[in-house]
């Protein structure tokens, strides 16, 4: 069964590159993250995220160049074992680095897991507020997320595992048109001790689907540490 999904995997990797290779209105960008999670207790976690994202195909060329740089911070408190509330604070530098426009992001959450043998359900709401320099935009988006391990029900030290999901998103301001997109994404990822996982995917993006559609797929790659 293993074998089977990672077949998926791979199959849903070179069907994203044939994507991006046969349209011209497509850009590819990588983001490469590190993040800390800190449990200071039963109910109350904390996470700091660093992310790095930078073009890798851009009008129809391949090349690196770098986009922004995000600072993330998230304050969760479990409501019960399926239940969690969470507070987030985002800042984006792009001015100094392709000239656009920093960012401040404000979100609250609310998750709802659901756990049946191996696999894991995800409901999670988002409210965002997300503030440029010369407007600000106020985001809705919903994810459904599946995630369970590659090798039997419990996922131990040295195994892999999977984490699927889809997205709808709504951004809505005075200054622009509402805009809808969605977003489907893939990731594949290690359990490397009890305290370090590390992630590779995928996430295929149809952004202004209302309004002029564009086309992205990111290649994503996550080191994750439990402090």
């Amino acid at each position: 069964m293993s074998y089977t999904k990672y077949f998926c995997f791979v199959i849903i990797y070179f069907v994203s590159l044939n994507l991006l290779s046969s349209q011209n209105n497509f850009e590819s960008l990588g983001e490469t993250a590190f993040a800390l999670n800190h449990k200071v207790s039963y109910n109350y976690k904390m996470n700091f995220a660093a992310r790095s994202r930078y073009y890798l195909y851009k009008d129809q060329n391949f090349n690196f160049e770098s986009r922004q740089i995000d600072l993330v911070h998230f304050s969760t408190i479990n409501l019960d074992y399926n239940h969690s509330l969470s507070l987030g604070i985002q800042y984006r530098i792009r001015a100094s680095i392709d000239g656009g426009n920093n960012e401040l992001r404000l979100t609250q959450q609310f998750n709802h897991t659901k756990k049946n043998l191996a696999l894991r359900f995800g409901h999670r709401i988002r409210f965002e507020q997300r503030i440029l320099e010369d407007l600000t935009i106020l985001r809705s988006r919903y994810r459904f997320a599946l995630d369970f391990p590659l090798n039997g029900e419990k996922l131990n030290v040295g195994e892999n595992y999977l984490i699927t999901s889809t997205e709808t998103l709504l951004s809505k301001s005075k200054k622009i048109k509402p805009e809808l997109d969605l977003r489907a994404t893939a990731h594949l990822g290690w359990l490397i001790s009890e305290k370090t996982k590390i992630q590779f995917g995928l996430e295929y993006r149809l952004e202004a689907l209302n309004i002029n559609t564009e086309e992205k797929l990111f290649l994503l790659t996550t080191f994750i540490l439990k402090v």
